[in-house]
């Protein structure tokens, strides 16, 4: 198998995983106490978002337990409500830029997405001091329950909301406690009302009529269930300017012939999954990522992110600006891709190899209801490992705990790329990609994750270090 990002060297460590399950009560990690308040500077007048605003690193002194906490139930959340992948990465990306923009005034050099972000408009900061834990579990627990709207969902969101509420009030001053609880109440607002003005409304699985003739997209077995989500690709981006910003080149052409490009990318699936081993298959199984099974690819990419955070011992406003870059970029990658999936049409092996090769043949994974070209994971993992690699370095070593809970051993990985490679090549393994979708996919993911990277979170003068391209790294990153 040819290589499709660059691979990492370092030693392999073992990183921490801690889940949430819903029919459980919190757990006493997950409702651990973020340090004590320290000293906050006035930020400045309410509205001056854009501008580099000093807070004497008071999101620097508490750790990013609180984050990670409420990032873990979305994963749980996602998983319980059965959000397909698309939807999922637009929640996790709306909750990360509000864990970002309710803590931003309170981040050393810390910038707002506003006037960077598409249709993001002013920010509220607060006037006087507040306690950034208590602003960023409120301003949470409000944005989401926007995304989480089951009975069950608002009564778990509402149960971490308290504890973390309970612990905080007897922490600090009552005063300070109802200022943070308004200043996350107004950001809060203003992002859900970003939010709703980005066509989801209106375009959440539209109307739709495949296209028909050679090539094109069918049904697929076993449910032969209708297309999903044909209209995402015009939802607004959050950092592109066009969801064909990042677009591929088109997929060889379809072709019949048995010397033609397509036709023996097609029998290299058939071939492949033919002769798997017992470690490709694993890996098809281990990164499948179904929707109401697990959080999704995008939610497995955001919980390597949580235990990078916690290998690191990472600060609130490292973890709130890793959350929300990766969460962006999931969010984007999903958008380029669908406007590539539903611009091409382009058949699924299985109906390829069903009708030319072997009427029989079955894939390892299901065949999931929409267009080959491009793979959302593939795409996913392109925008997440570039994004983690300009945070914490091209070679960082990390053990994946995401799926224990379903009976998978971990795996070890030398860097985000190494992961990023075995995640777009178990589409292959499953036999639901050929490799332009895999190869040209992830080559997408990345563009998107760059366009991320350009995004400014801290004023240059007071970041820690750079990146080679310029792109700015927390200060944390290097612990």
């Amino acid at each position: 198998m040819t290589r499709l990002l660059p691979a990492g060297r370092h030693e392999r460590e073992r990183g921490a995983w801690l889940t949430i399950r819903l029919a459980l009560p919190l757990s006493a990690a997950m409702i651990a106490a973020c340090d004590g308040p320290g000293p906050v500077e006035p930020p400045g007048p309410a509205g001056a978002a854009s501008t580099t605003v000093s807070a004497s690193g008071s999101t620097a002194s508490h750790d990013a337990e609180l984050a990670i906490a409420w990032l873990r139930l979305s994963f749980d959340l996602t998983r319980a409500e059965g959000l397909f992948p698309p939807v999922a990465a637009r929640a996790y990306a709306y909750l990360g830029v509000a864990l970002w923009e309710a803590l931003a005034p309170g981040v050393p050099g810390g910038r707002s997405l506003a006037g960077q972000l598409n249709g993001l408009a002013d920010l509220p900061v607060p006037g006087h001091a507040v306690h950034w834990p208590t602003v960023a579990n409120a301003a949470l627990a409000s944005v989401m329950h926007t995304f989480y709207t089951s009975r069950a969902s608002t009564r778990v969101i509402r149960q971490l909301e308290q504890t973390f509420q309970e612990r905080y009030r007897r922490e600090i001053p009552g005063a300070l406690f109802g200022r943070s609880l308004a200043h996350a109440q107004r950001v809060a607002t203003a992002v859900r009302q970003w939010s709703r003005a980005d066509g989801y409304h209106r375009l959440n699985d539209c109307p739709y009529t495949p296209p028909s003739g050679p090539g094109m997209w069918v049904p697929t077995p076993p449910g032969f269930d209708a297309p999903i989500q044909p209209c995402w690709g015009e939802l607004r981006p959050l950092v592109l300017s066009d969801p064909a910003q990042c677009a591929p080149q088109p997929h060889p052409a379809y072709s019949e012939d048995p010397g033609s490009a397509f036709y023996l990318e097609a029998i290299e699936v058939y071939e492949t999954v033919n002769n798997l081993t017992d470690e490709q298959r694993t890996i098809a199984l281990y990164w499948a990522d179904l929707a109401g099974e697990t959080a999704t690819p995008a939610g497995h990419s955001l919980s390597i992110t949580a235990q990078v955070l916690e290998q690191l011992d990472a600060s609130l406003d490292v973890a709130a600006e890793a959350f929300a870059r990766v969460g962006i970029g999931e969010s984007d990658a999903f958008i380029s891709c669908w406007a590539t999936k539903y611009h091409y049409n382009l058949l699924r092996p299985v109906t390829y190899l069903n009708d030319l090769v072997d009427p029989d043949w079955e894939s390892v994974l299901e065949t999931p209801p929409f267009p080959a070209y491009t793979s959302g994971h593939s795409n996913d993992v392109g925008a997440a490992s570039t994004i983690l690699t300009a945070m914490f370095g091209d070679d960082f070593a990390f053990t994946d705990h995401t799926n224990d809970d379903l009976g998978f051993a971990p795996r070890s990985f030398g860097s985000f790329f190494e992961a990023a490679n075995e995640s777009a090549l178990s589409r292959l393994y499953g036999g639901i990609h050929y490799r332009s979708d895999i190869e040209r996919g992830v080559a997408q993911g990345a563009c998107v994750g760059r366009a991320v990277n350009a995004l400014v979170f801290r004023a240059p003068v007071l970041a820690a270090s750079t990146t080679p391209g310029g792109t700015l790294r927390p200060a944390a990153s290097s612990r």
